[in-house]
């Protein structure tokens, strides 16, 4: 009964490995007992690097979210800024599901549009726009659900991911722009622009080994600059303000 078990549990595991790395890895790594093979610990690191990508984005927004909701306010936040990066990441996911990439190289953007959209649409809700932030949710629904279909030109995915590029960099300069303004960073939260950040350094390694697609590497490369932008201007106007409040005191 034991060895049944052991056997299953086996036959358990390689079925996972394979679907989540590769049977040939499986093979060369465990039934071979190379278990140091470079090329398969490359892949190994690379999946699981992709994987951890997803499962962070599931929750990366959230506390944005949560400060959003407990102060009642978008002080701080663009709707512009946030749109530009929205229309970016859904282009680059809607593009990732096209190509037929593997699922742990585009994934997280399925995720981060939601949890994106979600916070432009609060953003018009608190800033007294509700009808418009309702109106935004439903045409951007429609819009995602036409991309993801085979109806749309492959070209226009091509296209959209092409200007991901800049899209991402105007969305975060635009932002950049807005705590500069303001000489504040508002209710940016902390925690998701610095797990963004990390994320988005984690993803150029992931592309180049599992897309090899240009455009997808010079997007992430443009968003870890822009995020760190923003991540700085975090720490500084933090620093700031609580010298003015101590000043204030």
């Amino acid at each position: 009964a034991t060895v049944t078990k052991v056997n299953k549990m086996t036959a358990i595991f390689r079925q996972l490995f394979s679907m989540a790395v590769s049977e040939h890895c499986y093979d060369t790594m465990f039934q071979s007992g190379h278990l140091f093979d470079i090329a398969c610990l490359k892949l190994l690191i690379t999946k699981g690097l992709g994987y951890g990508i997803i499962l962070g984005s599931i929750v990366v927004k959230l506390p944005q979210i949560i400060k959003i909701f407990a102060s009642r306010s978008s002080r701080g936040l663009s709707f512009a800024a946030n749109l530009l990066e929205l229309v970016a990441i859904s282009a680059t996911a809607s593009y990732g599901w096209r190509r037929g990439f593997p699922f742990s190289a585009y994934g997280e953007g399925l995720f981060m549009a939601f949890q994106t959209s979600l916070i432009a649409f609060l953003t018009l809700f608190y800033s007294g726009q509700a009808v418009r932030g309702w109106g935004f949710l439903t045409l951007y629904a429609l819009i995602m659900a036409y991309l993801m279909s085979p109806r749309a030109p492959f070209s226009w995915l091509q296209l959209l991911q092409t200007g991901s590029v800049p899209l991402t960099a105007s969305g975060k300069l635009w932002q950049a722009w807005y705590n500069y303004r303001n000489s504040s960073t508002g209710q940016l939260s902390l925690i998701t622009c610095l797990l963004l950040f990390l994320g988005s350094v984690a993803r150029i390694f992931t592309s180049v080994q599992e897309t090899g697609d240009q455009l997808v590497v010079v997007m992430y490369t443009v968003s870890t600059a822009c995020n760190g932008i923003i991540l700085a201007q975090i720490s500084y106007y933090w620093n700031a303000d609580r010298a003015a409040r101590s000043k204030a005191e």
